[in-house]
């Protein structure tokens, strides 16, 4: 029989565990937690202090704040070195906002602005009741009383011609009508794919491919220049309806793909469970299926929306001047020509990108998170 051990002195303490909060510990963890970490780490401080400061300098420190014209932002005129030419932003932030839509009419689109916004935020924000009453309000009522605002030619209001149309304006329309019509085109193309029906799959399949298979700028061309070709004498359709149809038509093919994503992820059980409690089609793909397999596609439908904002800088090869596209016709302006001027502009409008962007991808990281109860622990 063996003889039992017994330990007669204490175990020496163990260190204390590093800090797994705070500051120190999100470094630690997420920063210099391991060798490859550290090597990212230290490249990526790197790269910041050898951009950051230029650029810092550029846009603030040796910017001109004040002018009225472009010998107010030239370095002969100061004595120093001049960054950016900020003056310039303001004489022309009219015309990057609206384009040329005229000036008297301008808070229609100020107002169609403020519509949105109103609707918009309350929609966002999960504790807001009414959310129904709220969505249709902003999908289905917003978008008439946009056309009839922008457009005019009834009540009290002049009609504008799209082509006066420009800048943001432009942007946010093409974004908007694209965003609101790709999702159901995307979500109706997917199912239309997984359908069992021969016809329905084969003609889903063609139009994606079709439609995915051609560039997008092509699509704005053809939609232009192309497609009044085809169509009776007597038809015209304005040049802005064209574009908008395009884009919604070229972004509902990719966002297809997206949603169809999502259904293969959704466990074939959940399917079988619909079957089961007596659920039809539609009301197993609306209660059941579709809102599991949104929740799995959160970030590629974010994606493409960023994508189809950054894309509408296209429509200025069609002659629809954007707000880039209002940016390259400003710096015609001979009373602003210096040599940072274009910088300035480019600066100008990255920025208004990169935030409605990152705002996006912000929002799309927060409803993911707050979906996202069916991994907790």
């Amino acid at each position: 029989m063996e003889a039992t051990f017994v330990r007669r002195e204490l175990i020496a303490p163990l260190p204390p565990p590093l800090a797994a909060r705070g500051l120190l510990g999100f470094a630690r963890q997420r920063l210099f937690g391991g060798v490859l970490n550290t090597v990212l780490t230290l490249v990526s401080l790197l790269l910041v202090i050898i951009v950051l400061p230029p650029l810092l300098r550029f846009l603030i420190i040796d910017a001109i704040w004040s002018g009225t014209s472009r010998t107010d932002c030239l370095a002969e005129t100061l004595g120093r070195p001049v960054g950016a030419c900020w003056p310039f932003v303001t004489a022309k932030f009219r015309q990057f906002m609206y384009g040329f839509y005229p000036e008297a009419e301008q808070w229609r689109v100020n107002v169609t602005y403020a519509i949105g916004v109103i609707l918009l935020v309350p929609l966002l924000i999960p504790r807001v009741p009414y959310k129904t009453l709220n969505a249709i309000a902003f999908f289905g009522l917003f978008p008439l009383v946009a056309f009839v605002l922008l457009v005019g030619g009834m009540l009290w209001l002049p009609q504008v011609e799209t082509r006066l149309w420009g800048g943001m304006l432009v942007t946010l329309v093409i974004t908007f009508t694209g965003i609101i019509g790709s999702l159901p085109l995307g979500v109706l193309l997917a199912l239309g794919r997984a359908s069992r029906l021969p016809v329905v799959r084969m003609i889903c399949v063609i139009f994606i491919e079709f439609w995915r298979g051609v560039p997008l700028v092509t699509v704005l061309f053809f939609a232009t220049y192309m497609l009044p070709l085809f169509l009776p004498g007597n038809w015209r359709i304005d040049p802005m309806a064209r574009v908008l149809i395009g884009v919604v038509l070229f972004a509902g093919a990719y966002m297809a793909e997206v949603v169809r994503g999502g259904l293969q992820a959704v466990p074939r059980g959940q399917y079988e469970g619909a079957t089961a409690l007596g659920l039809g089609y539609w009301r197993m793909m609306g209660y059941v299926i579709m809102p599991q397999a949104l929740k799995h596609v959160i970030p590629g439908i974010v994606n493409s929306f960023i994508a189809l904002f950054k894309d509408t800088t296209l429509v200025l090869i069609v002659a629809i001047f954007d707000m880039l596209g209002q940016l390259r016709a400003a710096f015609a302006d001979p009373n602003w020509a210096t040599p940072v001027t274009l910088f300035t502009g480019f600066a100008f409008t990255g920025i208004i990108y990169l935030v409605i962007s990152f705002a996006m991808s912000r929002y799309a990281l927060y409803t993911e998170r707050r979906l996202d109860t069916g991994a907790r622990r």
